[in-house]
């Protein structure tokens, strides 16, 4: 084997010449060892280097020849690059510090190149030859002027080759290294809660944005279509992006400094759940990578409902479901082809395609609405005859109704919201992150008519009272007897006040809780001796009316703990002598129900109230003045205590929500409570006193109203409780000066008279019946 600084015909000793091989085609061990040695050591002369560099007679004429080349042709280099003296400082500079380096690296170059030389040889015979020829000679020799710059075929394959070969390992690499993202954007998962009136029409919703989640197989094949026609038609069928909508963005990029569309619905959902919104080549490249990989691991399917479930439509509202409710008032469902295409153009840009933002928008919003009928003809998912009955376009609704929310609209969706959690057991983290459907027990109907009553009352009431108005509070409920909630009236303004005045236990009954203790006497009757067996209670028993007759015990008078005797007062202190309980609930007479209430037991009095629905923590302390009313129900519970009477004794627990949904599905909700509170006889023998009530005081028309007026001994609150088609309605006013006290104060004839009730006024106005 040759080594360097031998002549070519050397041979061994007893061995015979063989042909010399030729140089460039063969690697030799030794030469590749003598050529490390010969191009990573530093040979410094003895003596170090000469002042002013190496001599340039030590340098052949022409540069050092390339191996394997004739030694008289010069080299490129050297011919194009001239002497330079600072290199000779340069090296004699740098020699002290590199020639202890070159000795270390010695012994790891030997061996590497002894490692190496297995492989390297056949590898470098095989292939040296042909890249030899593709080693680039630039600007080309031979030529002249401007070819020398003009690049052979092979360079330029050679350049394609070589930069497809690296994209296509970037790429590669990129798309390994990109991981689906597990945290979605939170403006991608946030959705809001609606509310839904008991017509099904929307009432309200909650939350920061307007967005509600629908499976696929809820949304119909038409607005499906509709919105894969014009945005991506191939969806099916491509891999997640594509590459000529990508090179127009990075075009558009290029020459005007933004991005522009050209995505596929996999890289628009991408860029809703993954991405920010930025409009940069590096969230463009993200976006692809994301959107290729999600293509390979999720379903065509799976995509596309998040898509329709995330994209932005405009009016405040993400998805399909809420674009269909709120620039048609209908759910996605109750779409017809034209109304999809309609929204389906939203996506281009809801700000340019809104149809009642401006004229403009209107031409824009019809022509592309015409185009993307006519592009699901040409794609085969919409007949020429279907299409030919959609010519008119879809106006949409001039504003979204999820935005009207009146005052009172407010206190309809709290109450709606606390029954939610509480008996859905729904945590406030759940219900905060959206997308419930409730479905509310509200009657719209009542509602408006039951606010209106209200809000002429009050109005009323400023003017004749105008200094006991700024104190005034009114509160009203409509309770069916199955116990759905149809109305409420809960305060002037959610945002000045914040609590529900129909849901509030602010002050006492009084005579408006005389049912209750005729209901227990009914059902319980009376104990005369203290061990004596009850005896029955009928309505046609005769109690004492007198105003401040005493109240007795079997063992005698009944004493407060002042010392004083206990005694029962009428409105107006009124005395009626003997009269029947039935007459005496008729004209709400109130010294025989306090009588009455110690005769049947006040624990029996507190045991029927309860189960006709007020709540055991409005009852309050169990003495005499419980039978007249101490209690402080809200306007729900004493229109729902009421409504058990309505009911033939059985009680419903009142609830305000009928139905809850999310996604499409229906979330638990447990059935209210059931149960029998009192006989049916005993119901019947409470509403037939009650309907003499009304008819004393107010006439025989409408046929079927029941109820009576409620007053307390202090003038505190005024009460109206009746019940008209199945429906108990009450209302209640009083005076409480909130940055004062929470002690109710005097209506000083703000309640009305007993004969002209402000309350029943309000009942009647609500209902209609003219009274």
């Amino acid at each position: 084997m040759t080594r360097v600084g031998q002549g070519d015909g050397e041979h061994r000793d007893g061995e015979e010449p063989s042909p010399a091989p030729d140089a460039t085609m063969q690697l030799g061990v030794e030469q590749l060892r003598a050529s490390v040695d010969e191009t990573m050591q530093l040979r410094v002369p003895e003596g170090g280097i000469p002042e002013g560099g190496i001599p340039e007679s030590g340098i052949p004429e022409g540069g050092i020849p390339e191996r394997g080349a004739p030694a008289t042709r010069p080299s490129r280099r050297a011919a194009r690059t001239p002497a330079s003296p600072s290199a000779g400082v340069l090296r004699a500079r740098l020699a002290p510090v590199l020639r202890p380096v070159a000795a270390r690296l010695a012994p790891v170059r030997r061996a590497v190149a002894a490692r190496l030389e297995p492989v390297l040889g056949p590898v470098a015979a095989l292939f040296g030859p042909y890249a030899r020829r593709l080693r680039p000679h630039y600007p080309r020799p031979g030529r002249t002027g401007w070819r020398r710059w003009v690049p052979s075929w092979r360079q330029t394959l050679g350049g394609f080759l070589a930069c497809f070969g690296l994209s296509t390992l970037f790429l590669a690499g990129a798309y390994a290294a990109t991981d689906i993202p597990d945290d979605l954007n939170s403006h991608a998962t946030q959705q809001d809660n609606v509310y839904f009136w008991a017509d099904g029409t929307p009432l309200a919703r909650t939350g920061w944005v307007q967005r509600q989640a629908m499976p696929l197989d809820e949304i119909p094949e038409d607005v499906r279509w509709a919105v894969l026609a014009a945005e991506n038609d191939s969806f099916y069928s491509d891999p997640g992006i594509s590459v000529s909508g990508i090179t127009r963005a990075l075009l558009r990029t290029v020459g005007q400094g933004e991005t522009e569309g050209g995505s596929t619905i996999t890289q628009q959902y991408v860029k809703n759940v993954y991405l920010s919104q930025d409009r940069t080549l590096g969230r463009k490249f993200d976006e692809a990578m994301i959107a290729l990989k999600l293509d390979n691991e999720m379903s065509k399917d799976r995509i596309l409902e998040g898509y329709l479930n995330t994209s932005w439509y405009g009016r405040g509202t993400y998805g399909i479901q809420r674009a269909a409710q709120a620039y048609y008032g209908k759910e996605v469902q109750q779409l017809d082809v034209s109304e999809a295409a309609f929204l389906a153009s939203l996506l281009k840009g809801a700000g340019l395609f809104d149809p009642t933002l401006s004229q403009a928008n209107r031409d824009r919003a019809v022509e592309r609405w015409s185009w993307i009928l006519d592009r699901m003809v040409s794609i085969g998912k919409l007949s020429p005859q279907e299409r030919a009955k959609y010519r008119e376009f879809p106006e949409p609704l001039k504003s979204n109704p999820l935005y009207a929310t009146g005052e009172q609209s407010d206190y309809l969706v709290e109450l709606a919201m606390q029954y939610v959690k509480k008996t859905s057991k729904i945590s406030d983290r759940d219900f905060d992150l959206g997308g419930y459907q409730i479905y509310t027990t509200f009657d719209k109907k009542r509602e408006a008519e039951l606010t209106d009553a209200v809000t002429k009352a009050r109005e009323q009431g400023r003017k004749d009272h105008p200094k006991e108005a700024r104190a005034a509070h009114y509160g009203a409920a409509s309770v069916a007897a199955d116990g759905r909630i149809l109305a409420v009236y809960g305060g002037p303004d959610h945002r000045k006040q914040g609590y529900n005045e129909s849901n509030a236990t602010t002050v006492s009954a009084g005579s408006a809780f005389q049912p209750f203790v005729y209901a227990a006497g009914l059902e319980h009757g009376v104990r005369l001796t203290r061990d004596g067996a009850p005896t029955p209670v009928t309505g046609e028993d005769l109690y004492n009316g007198d105003d401040g007759v005493p109240v007795t015990t079997p063992e005698g008078p009944y004493w407060d703990r002042s010392g004083r005797k206990v005694s029962a007062r009428n409105d107006g202190g009124k005395s009626y002598g003997r009269i029947s309980l039935h007459r005496a609930l008729a004209l709400s007479v109130n010294t025989p129900f306090m009588q009455l209430g110690m005769d049947t037991g006040l624990e029996n009095v507190r045991a029927t109230a309860e189960a006709a629905g007020l709540l055991p923590s409005s009852i309050g302390a169990q003495v005499p003045a419980l039978a007249t009313g101490s209690a402080r129900p809200s306007a729900i519970r004493m229109a729902s205590g009421y409504a058990t009477f309505v009911a033939d004794g059985v009680h419903t627990e009142p609830y305000s929500v009928r139905k809850i949904t999310r996604a499409g599905h229906k979330v638990s909700l447990p059935r209210p409570g059931v149960r029998r509170a009192m006989s049916a006889g005993t119901a019947r023998e409470v509403q037939s006193a009650l309907t003499d009530a009304y008819r004393t005081a107010h006439g025989d028309t409408p046929a079927g109203a029941a109820g009576k007026v409620g007053t307390t001994e202090d003038d505190t609150a005024a009460w109206y409780v009746g019940s008209l088609d199945r429906t108990t309605t009450a209302v209640v006013v009083y005076r409480i000066d909130l940055s004062e006290s929470l002690e109710p104060l005097p209506l000083e004839g703000l309640g009305g008279t007993p004969a002209d009730s402000v309350p029943y006024g309000i009942w009647s106005s609500a209902l209609g019946t003219g009274g």
